[in-house]
């Protein structure tokens, strides 16, 4: 059974980490996504492999073959992928109104009216 869209939008851990590692460095074999990676504790180059590949599946990324390997690149933008997961978040916890996830933030401060206001004064700006 095919995934749904929704669930292609939004990237999970693993797939997260390794696009931000392909963000930083623009494009790469497993080896060097894998040698990207943050910290010690590494998943296996096949775990890599395989994830890379899902996220080809997925659309999030591309790939060529060059030489005997394959050479993964973004598909995606970071500000594309975090499009996608807040629309995710918005729908799914919020019924899709972004004002409701607004109000969240305040309600469980994780946001300051301060905070809010002088974001408001950056919108102001951009206007």
């Amino acid at each position: 059974m095919a995934r749904a869209k929704k669930q292609n939008d939004t990237l999970t851990p693993l797939e997260l980490q390794l696009m931000q590692v392909l963000w930083e460095i623009g494009r790469g074999t497993v080896q060097a996504v894998l040698d990207g990676m943050p910290g010690k504790e590494k998943p296996a180059y096949t775990t890599v492999q395989t994830m890379l590949n899902i996220l080809e599946q997925k659309g999030k990324v591309r790939r060529q073959l060059q030489d005997r390997a394959y050479v993964y690149r973004p598909a995606v933008t970071r500000t594309q992928a975090v499009s996608a997961t807040m629309r995710d978040l918005i729908d799914r916890m919020f019924g899709g109104s972004a004002e409701a996830l607004v109000l969240g933030l305040l309600e469980t401060k994780h946001i300051t009216p301060e905070k809010l206001a002088a974001l408001q004064k950056k919108l102001d700006a951009k206007k």
